[in-house]
């Protein structure tokens, strides 16, 4: 009685074998069996985690670089997973891991890091095809961890910052551009209101003194203006000098007859 009897959980299916024949399958629970004559194979259903470490690779672009991937399946037929394949694990490792040296060897290194999602679902594609024939489901696939070399990095990193430096010089360049503009409209509007050059001027003036400092600020306007009074006071004074000695020269007196 305690060989003829089986115990199937609930996450299990038991595959029957008679005399080395299949005859069907056990389904979870106590199970009776013919003992020394039935053989009962249990199949775990549950999704299984397979982790594959990191190889070497050589990529389109001949760039070495190390990947590590982790796959995830389980088993839908538990008569194929005996029948048709020896070790069914052993054999999905084996196929991812040459299934991820091969879709990384034919891409670039640009296309590994950047498009990660597109070279796992070819790696989940290969493996779902194959594993249909074993009786399994490979639910999916993912690029763990790539590892470039040191070189590899450093020239990545200059890479990197010489793009930042090169967008900041635009942003900068566009931003004096747009300054310009304005500054250009400010100058035409000026032009046609003399008095708003003297509000702004006043406008400095105001900002200057709110910071309590000691410093004495004469706008350019109004350096302009002192320079024309202080020019119309020389003039007016050279001509008092060149007139002044002809008024006070005396009159000659008339000859007498």
């Amino acid at each position: 009685m305690a060989f003829g009897i089986k115990i199937v959980q609930q996450y299990e299916q038991g595959v029957v074998f008679r005399l080395g024949k299949l005859r069907g399958l056990k389904q979870p629970g106590l199970r009776a069996v013919i003992p020394f004559i039935d053989k009962v194979r249990k199949v775990d259903m549950r999704t299984v985690t397979l982790p594959i470490p990191q190889q070497q690779i050589i990529t389109r672009d001949n760039v070495s670089i190390g990947v590590a991937a982790v796959a995830y399946y389980r088993a839908t037929d538990a008569v194929k997973t005996i029948i048709d394949v020896e070790d069914v694990v052993r054999a999905i490792y084996e196929i991812a891991q040459t299934t991820v040296r091969n879709i990384v060897g034919q891409s670039a290194l640009d296309t590994v890091l950047s498009e990660t999602a597109t070279l796992n679902d070819q790696l989940r594609g290969i493996l779902e095809h194959t594993g249909a024939a074993w009786g399994i489901e490979v639910q999916r696939v993912e690029l763990k961890d790539i590892a470039l070399p040191v070189s590899m990095q450093r020239a990545m990193a200059r890479e990197a910052e010489a793009e930042r430096e090169k967008r900041a010089k635009i942003i900068d360049a566009e931003g004096e551009a747009l300054s310009a503009d304005r500054l250009a409209e400010a100058a035409d509007t000026m032009a046609q209101h003399p008095i708003a050059l003297q509000l702004r001027n006043l406008q400095v003036l105001g900002d200057i003194a709110s910071e309590q400092n000691s410093t004495i600020i004469f706008p350019a306007p109004l350096m302009d203006s002192l320079s024309q009074v202080a020019a119309a006071l020389t003039a007016n004074a050279a001509a008092a000098v060149t007139t002044a000695p002809a008024r006070a020269r005396p009159r000659k007196a008339a000859p007498r007859p």
